[in-house]
């Protein structure tokens, strides 16, 4: 999965949404030069420091840092964030949210840092973080990544409100949508709060917790099928290494590598650019 942006498609739809430092020295490389080595770095999970400059900036006196730096700025004032978001909106018509689905997913962090902790399932130390995509596998939104020993339903209700805040900057209403979430979600609480919010949720019976079997809500089999979008999901985030094992120790520059990978998985589905006004 690798969508090979060029200058022209890196300047008019990326680097509008990238703050311009305008206090201290001003970059010696082109701002569309740095974009695609972070690019680089986020599909093949190389480490700061080994970025092949030369091959991105040719005979210049730069090194990794000035990357890290660009990229860390970006991330602290969540640009890669408002990226995504704003992309999200402008192809929003091309977003099917008639079904959504939710899930977990547990990234080893070999760093430790926030939103890191010992998972005894994984048998290390992990990040986990919650993923809402449309009926397609598209990822829309993600929770903020939290210690890998809490379970899929931790603060569940607050998670889900987040992306769906999310899912409303970039003018996407979530009322009558239907969700999908496999048996780890099915509690009374979060529920509840999808009746409270107008979403029908469609979510596998907990058995451990619901001992009564004629008492069951319903479930629609054929639309709980449509849910292996989210194993390809899973594969397209996979094929970036920069996330399939965490070493960023701030959460977010993890999230950012991860708003970065949405944009160019859409990209990659879609081969639109509808980011400008």
């Amino acid at each position: 999965m690798y969508v090979n942006l060029s200058k022209k498609t890196i300047t008019e739809n990326i680097l509008p949404y990238l703050t311009q430092f305008k206090k201290g020295r001003k970059p010696k490389v082109a701002l569309w030069r740095i974009v695609k080595a972070i690019i680089y770095r986020l599909k093949t999970g190389t480490q700061w420091r080994e970025l092949p400059i030369k091959q991105f900036f040719g005979r210049t006196s730069i090194n990794w840092n000035t990357v890290y730096y660009h990229y860390n700025k970006w991330s602290k004032l969540e640009n890669w964030k408002n990226l995504w978001t704003h992309y999200l909106s402008k192809n929003r018509s091309d977003i099917d949210l008639s079904i959504c689905h939710l899930d977990g997913s547990h990234s080893p962090a070999k760093q430790g840092g926030e939103g890191v902790a010992y998972s005894s399932r994984k048998r290390c130390k992990t990040t986990n973080s919650l993923f809402l995509t449309d009926k397609n596998g598209i990822p829309v939104a993600m929770s903020v990544p939290q210690g890998g020993n809490h379970h899929d339903a931790f603060e569940l209700e607050k998670n889900m409100q987040t992306m769906l805040v999310d899912l409303n900057k970039a003018n996407i209403r979530h009322e009558g949508i239907f969700l999908n979430a496999d048996a780890a979600f099915d509690t009374n609480s979060f529920r509840s709060f999808c009746s409270h919010m107008d979403i029908v949720d469609n979510i596998d019976f907990n058995k451990r917790n619901r001992k009564d079997i004629d008492n069951q809500p319903f479930k629609d089999e054929k639309m709980y099928d449509l849910r292996f979008a989210i194993e390809r999901t899973n594969a397209w985030l996979d094929a970036f290494k920069a996330i399939l094992t965490r070493y960023e120790t701030k959460i977010h520059t993890w999230q950012s590598l991860h708003y970065l990978a949405f944009t160019l998985i859409f990209i990659r589905d879609r081969q639109k650019i509808k980011l400008n006004s």
